[in-house]
């Protein structure tokens, strides 16, 4: 099982917040660093000091860390024409050494949107615009050098693209696709995805949508042990209740609701549960929602004490 840290820095950080976790998660053996891709805060923090770009702290981080994979949970399509991300993350690919993986989805946050004059068509049309950003990115990084790609979509053309520069990863970074879409999102993991996450969601649910992948994959001639499994879940880990209890109120979440929820109790409960996710859902790899950063003592306290009892 590998374990990795993903923070949300739309709820308020720094890029610095960012680099202080992000070295504490590699210090501590995590395999990755992961962050949303947001320009808007959620619920009723402040979101001091600001949004940061997600692209922009990962080419910081790439240049600042050395083992851990680094990527986005996910990037909206409605963000980036395909062919700037395309350019972007290959960059970051190269700053980093081969170590970057680009989790795409639709996008979904109306509110953002609306602040910063961002388009959110409606969901067919966003859908059909996603399905064209997968097919640019992946076209693009795939292409032989000295060759070019090209495309005519409805709602992106290219004309014989050079697609570079060229990621270290051949032949690209890993794609990461998530969503419960029953169709269309399935279909789309079969033909991209290196992996699938369903994130804040039941085991029960994560495993008819991770059986609807593999249909999907068979379906289209691809073996569906290809594609990762994977979840992400908000954490919260004390070595007694009061310490439990400070992380819950630090994040505005009560005890029991989190323990309900998430990855949440003593280090023994933790591994309990992730031993259940795995066993009901067959995922490999499961994603931390760290959302108090200046906890490093938390991220610690998940690598000494619930990290080595999962081999």
């Amino acid at each position: 099982m590998e374990l990795r840290i993903f923070t949300e820095p739309q709820q308020g950080a720094t890029y610095d917040d960012l680099l202080r976790v992000a070295r504490a998660t590699e210090d501590a053996g995590f395999d990755a660093f992961f962050r949303s891709d947001h320009y808007l805060k959620m619920g009723g923090v402040s979101g001091l000091p600001g949004p940061t770009d997600a692209w922009v702290t990962l080419a910081g981080l790439a240049r600042e860390t050395s083992r851990i994979r680094l990527g986005t949970l996910v990037s909206a399509a409605t963000f980036r024409h395909p062919s700037v991300l395309a350019i972007s993350v290959a960059g970051v690919d190269q700053m980093s050494g081969g170590r970057i993986e680009l989790g795409l989805g639709s996008g979904w946050y109306a509110d953002e949107h609306t602040a910063y004059g961002l388009p959110l068509p409606e969901i067919r049309e966003r859908f059909d615009l996603y399905s064209e950003q997968l097919a640019i990115v992946t076209g693009l990084w795939e292409t032989p050098e000295g060759e070019t790609f090209s495309f005519d979509g409805a709602h992106y053309q290219l004309s014989e693209a050079p697609g570079l520069p060229k990621p270290v990863q051949r032949p690209r970074p890993p794609v990461i696709i998530g969503g419960g879409g029953k169709k269309r999102t399935p279909a789309l993991a079969a033909r991209y995805a290196d992996e699938f996450n369903l994130p804040f969601t039941d085991p029960d649910t994560a495993l008819a949508q991770f059986e609807r992948v593999d249909a999907a994959a068979k379906a289209g001639g691809r073996d569906p042990k290809e594609i990762v499994r994977s979840t992400a879940q908000v954490v919260a880990i004390g070595r007694d209740e009061a310490e439990l209890a400070r992380r819950a109120a630090s994040i505005g979440r009560e005890v029991e609701e989190l323990r309900a929820n998430g990855i949440a109790g003593s280090p023994a409960e933790a591994v309990d549960r992730i031993g259940q996710w795995r066993e009901r859902t067959g995922i490999t790899r499961l994603y931390l929602q760290v959302l108090d950063l200046a906890d490093l003592d938390h991220v610690e306290l998940i690598a000494t004490e619930v990290m080595p009892q999962l081999d």
